[in-house]
Formats: C-alpha cells, sequence, structure tokens
C-alpha cells in the first residue's frame, strides 16, 4: 500500500512498533506515574514532551545523526553520561518521596518534583543518544533502498509509530488516573509505587549507563 513511497512490509513494520512501544522504559513510566500523581490534563503534558523529544530524535535519525554519533564516541557516551544522570536524579527524588515522614500528599508526588512534567519527560527522550541508533537501525530495514526519497519513507514511518505511541500512553494516562483513586484511599501503596518507580528509574539509568 505504502510501497510507492519506499515503505517495505508495511504490517511486519506495525506489528514490531507495537512490541517496541509495549516494553516498559523510563517514558511510558514516567507518564504513567504522572498520570497517577497528577491526573489526566498534567498526563497529557508529560505525554506531549515525550511525543515532541520522539519527533526530533526521529528527525535527527533521518538526518544523519547515528552517523555523527559513531563518528563522535565521545559526544555519544557525553550524551550517555548525562541520560544517566538525570534518570538517577529522578529516581532518587522519587525514593525521598516515598520515604520522606512528611503528608500522604507528597508521597503521592509520583511525577518527580514541582517542576514542568513537560520539560521533565522531553529531557527524558532527548537524552537517549541509543534512541537514534536504535530508530535507525529499525527503521532502515523497512526502506526501499531504491527509493529515490528516503526522507519521505523515514517520515511516514515516523508518523505511524507516534500515532500507535499516542494511543499507548492514553492508556496509560487514564490507567494512572484510576491508580490515583486508589492511592488517595491507601498512603500506603502511594508510597511503595513511588518507590518502586524510584527503583525503576535508577535500574533504568544504571542499564543505559553501563550497556555498550
Amino acid at each position: 500500500m505504502l510501497s510507492q513511497y519506499g515503505v517495505l512490509d508495511l504490517w511486519t513494520y506495525v506489528a514490531g512498533t507495537v512490541f517496541i512501544i509495549l516494553l516498559p522504559g523510563p517514558n511510558s513510566l514516567f507518564v504513567l506515574a504522572t498520570g497517577a500523581s497528577q491526573g489526566v490534563r498534567v498526563g497529557y503534558q508529560a505525554a506531549l514532551g515525550v511525543f515532541i523529544g520522539d519527533s526530533i530524535l526521529m528527525a535527527l535519525t533521518a538526518a544523519g545523526a547515528a552517523s555523527v554519533l559513531r563518528v563522535l564516541p565521545m559526544l555519544f557516551m557525553a550524551l550517555k553520561t548525562l541520560g544517566a544522570l538525570y534518570l538517577c536524579y529522578l529516581g532518587l527524588r522519587l525514593l525521598a518521596s516515598a520515604w520522606r515522614p512528611a503528608a500522604p500528599q507528597q508521597a503521592r508526588a509520583v511525577a518527580v518534583g514541582s517542576g514542568s512534567r513537560f520539560r521533565k519527560a522531553l529531557l527524558l527522550s532527548l537524552l537517549n543518544p541509543k534512541a537514534i541508533l536504535f530508530l535507525l537501525s529499525f527503521f532502515v530495514q523497512f526502506v526501499d533502498p531504491a527509493y529515490p526519497h528516503p526522507a519521505l519513507s523515514f517520515l511516514i514511518l515516523a508518523a505511524i509509530l507516534q500515532c500507535l505511541s499516542v494511543l499507548y500512553l492514553s492508556l496509560l494516562i487514564f490507567g494512572g488516573a484510576r491508580l490515583a483513586d486508589a492511592f488517595r484511599r491507601r498512603p500506603g501503596m502511594a508510597r511503595l509505587g513511588c518507590a518502586a518507580t524510584g527503583g525503576l528509574f535508577l535500574w533504568f539509568a544504571g542499564r543505559l549507563a553501563f550497556e555498550d
């Protein structure tokens, strides 16, 4: 159907994209946590940050940023380190919020502080240089090398991924809003959820920092 635009094996790509989106990661976890602690409207602010950050990464992928990262390994390592440090910061903030002897409201603040959820989600998305390399290796499998306008093929693939991502993030936001009701009734569950989320962010940080 889209082969005339250089896109190969469309339904295989869609199936692979759904699987990739469903894999847990810091972006989706942050959106879920924000929806659980701040509600649907603020949850969509976080989702918008993820959407724009991912769109920027996809545009950089199409523009050849992956080649730059390979040629300049120090730049790649610097971005990885920044990303790991930011994830570590968010994780520690969550753990501190969970164990601080304060009102349950603070333990429920799973969205990590009072700053802009949009800005935090945007940084989470952008501070992951491995995403550029992954997108390139994934997208290139579904682009016809003989098609004279590969940027258009990349754009179509990116649009499909982002549409599916928005649907999934919406499910997380409304699921998080339901969790918020349970947290209001059970402050201990809120603290446990906050601590678990903080621990996951620290695990994400370690994986980003030490994986090749």
